[in-house]
């Protein structure tokens, strides 16, 4: 009898090219001399449900993305009470034959603002979110935990915003773009959840002269590392967060979920993705007409 083939994990997402979650998995992989291998999967809008009912005979499990990560949740069989409180997985994997969901943006969300801010929340009272998307679900669970009392949520379309505050409660407030700037007059805490000012995508404009000077910046933007919005944040003296933490911290229980060993997110694994990410930006800026 032949042995099991070594266990396949994967990311799902459109587009998904750009995602770093294959550099992540295959250097834990590499580090715990596990065998397995972790891949990409671009899955376009439509097409999740026929994917997921396929994944089963060639994965163990999946990270999900932009833009499948309510619908992968209303698409499992069965989902943690965490994912279910977010109304968005991000993880998947299969238990007895059964695919079951998780959300474990929020504690990445947390571990890397805890890191990078240590007591942020001891003088957070009132914050920002911009976007409504799967990750600011996360992201308002997150904060509405640690006892934030009021969180502006601004986005485009209100409808979506006024959603997620019959979803969390009544901390969350739903606002316009239009007037974001004058919500930062009493913000502690700015958290951009959009892909706005992502390599590629269109420039998040926006004018930090209002916020208080102990405000602390967070931009879930990873790639540049740098954001135009840190940049404005550092400019001013403020505390800024990239990116990158939440997404290595994220991905740990995952990796744990699918090959059994609990990874660490260490300063070499930090190390191998910013390098990444410089490459391709070096790459981006040696295509562009002079």
């Amino acid at each position: 009898m032949s042995p099991p083939p070594p266990p396949r994990a994967c990311i799902i997402g459109h587009p998904v090219a750009h995602s770093r979650s294959p550099l992540i998995h295959g250097h834990w992989l590499a580090r715990h001399g596990l065998d397995g291998s972790y891949s990409l999967e671009d899955v376009a809008p439509g097409g999740l449900a026929d994917f997921l009912t396929g994944m089963g005979g060639h994965f163990v499990g999946a990270n999900v993305t932009v833009p499948h990560k309510v619908d992968a949740l209303q698409l499992s069989a069965r989902a943690t009470a965490q994912a279910q409180a977010v109304g968005a997985a991000n993880t998947l994997w299969f238990e007895a034959g059964t695919l079951v969901a998780d959300n474990s943006d929020v504690a990445g969300f947390l571990a890397h603002l805890d890191e990078a801010a240590p007591g942020w929340e001891r003088r957070a009272r009132r914050a920002v979110v911009l976007g409504a998307g799967g990750a600011a679900r996360a992201v308002l669970y997150a904060l509405i935990g640690r006892g934030i009392e009021t969180i502006r949520l601004v986005n485009r379309d209100l409808g979506r915003a006024g959603a997620l505050r019959e979803r969390f409660g009544p901390a969350v407030e739903p606002a316009a773009w239009a007037g974001v700037e004058a919500s930062l007059r009493a913000c502690d805490l700015l958290v951009n959840t959009t892909s706005l000012g992502m390599t590629g995508q269109p420039p998040l404009r926006l004018d930090l002269a209002d916020l208080p000077p102990h405000a602390v910046v967070v931009d879930i933007v990873y790639a540049p590392l740098e954001t135009d919005l840190l940049l404005a944040a550092r400019r001013r003296g403020l505390v800024a967060v990239d990116g990158l933490g939440m997404l290595l911290h994220q991905a740990a229980p995952a990796f744990e979920r699918w090959f059994g060993v609990r990874p660490s997110v260490t300063p070499e694994l930090r190390a191998l993705i910013e390098a990444s990410i410089a490459g391709d930006a070096r790459a981006a800026d040696q295509t562009r007409p002079a």
